[in-house]
């Protein structure tokens, strides 16, 4: 069998390569030009279907107006706190780190959100259930310390306020306390 050159070689890889790439190109231009099949059946999706929910959420813009005026507050008495604003699933919606906030605050005021809205009930009533349950202190992304406040529509929690950061947590409670007020302005 004869050795082929080089440039043999090459040329033949690439019109090789041509050929498959054009096949594939007018397989695809095939498919494109085909009507897609019409679904089986439509699922009819409206609120009298029984299959559906629907939840109150708080916007971005009241999420941000909640965090804002939970750092005001902090801020009249020279605290320098992280704010968190979760939504009913416990899905941040905004974090806001004060100037001056330590490093851990951050997470932390993510963490008691989500712990006041999980449970619908300010996190320093939820410290005080560690003692009959201790194991809940055991549950991912929760932290039992005072300082997470739900906000409730008609006492169903729709989000949860975390504050982290100042001396204690009743004055991080306080302050998130601040941010559910702001919202009922």
């Amino acid at each position: 069998m004869k050795k082929l050159s080089l440039r043999t070689r090459v040329l033949t890889g690439a019109v090789a390569v041509a050929a498959l790439g054009a096949g594939t190109f007018g397989a695809m231009s095939a498919n494109a030009s085909t009507p897609a099949a019409a679904p089986a059946a439509a699922v009819k999706a409206d609120a009298a279907n029984g299959n559906l929910q629907q939840t109150t959420h708080l916007t971005v813009a009241a999420a941000t107006e909640a965090a804002r005026a939970t750092l005001d507050a902090a801020k009249k008495e020279n605290q320098r706190v992280s704010v968190a604003v979760v939504d009913r699933n416990g899905n941040t919606i905004v974090t806001l780190r004060g100037d001056g906030a330590g490093p851990q605050s951050y997470e932390a005021a993510q963490k008691k959100a989500f712990t006041a809205v999980s449970w619908n009930a300010p996190t320093s009533e939820l410290a005080k259930r560690l003692t009959n349950a201790p194991t809940l202190k055991d549950i991912p992304g929760t932290l039992f310390l005072a300082g997470g406040a739900p906000v409730q529509v008609s006492g169903a929690p729709v989000a949860g306020i975390g504050v982290a950061g100042a001396p204690s947590g009743d004055l991080d409670e306080k302050f998130a306390q601040a941010g559910v007020a702001s919202l009922a302005r």
